[in-house]
């Protein structure tokens, strides 16, 4: 495939929706597109604003957060995996407040403690912070859900 074809149905590809450099250059790779074809096919999506990490990073986070219920550790792999620069990614997932986590994590572990069996309280809470971790969330933020819902469960 020529640089000429690749750029053409990579631009048709990022019309319908975000897609970061590391994801249009593996594509090329794929398709056997030369490294110097390549490097100037990325350049022209670029430049054009068809590829646009910070834009994609932006989409990502929210789409993960609100959709997927991950929290903000998981979040922070993804991205890393798709190569996205730190700076960006930071600067992306500082934007989220801690409210927004909470909000999603707090139903997520009442409806878990619903269904999840344990022996004592230590053991259920030991079985809810494995499971937000799993989901990526941080320990503040567990904590956080998890004395809230033991204060509301068992009132003074």
């Amino acid at each position: 495939m020529t640089g000429q074809q690749a750029f053409q149905r990579l631009a048709a590809l990022c019309a319908r929706g975000e897609h970061c450099q590391h994801d249009m250059l593996e594509k090329m790779r794929q398709w056997g597109v030369s490294d110097d074809e390549q490097a100037e096919v990325m350049a022209r999506l670029v430049d054009g604003k068809y590829v646009d990490d910070e834009r994609y990073a932006r989409a990502f986070v929210r789409d993960k957060i609100i959709y997927n219920k991950w929290g903000r550790r998981k979040v922070e792999q993804a991205l890393w995996a798709k190569r996205i620069d730190s700076d960006i990614s930071q600067r992306v997932l500082d934007e989220i407040d801690d409210e927004t986590y909470v909000g999603i994590l707090r139903p997520m572990l009442r409806q878990k403690r619903r269904s999840t069996k344990a022996q004592g309280e230590y053991e259920l809470t030991t079985k809810l912070i494995k499971f937000a971790m799993g989901r990526g969330f941080t320990m503040d933020i567990i904590r956080q859900c998890i004395e809230v819902d033991d204060e509301s469960e068992f009132p003074d």
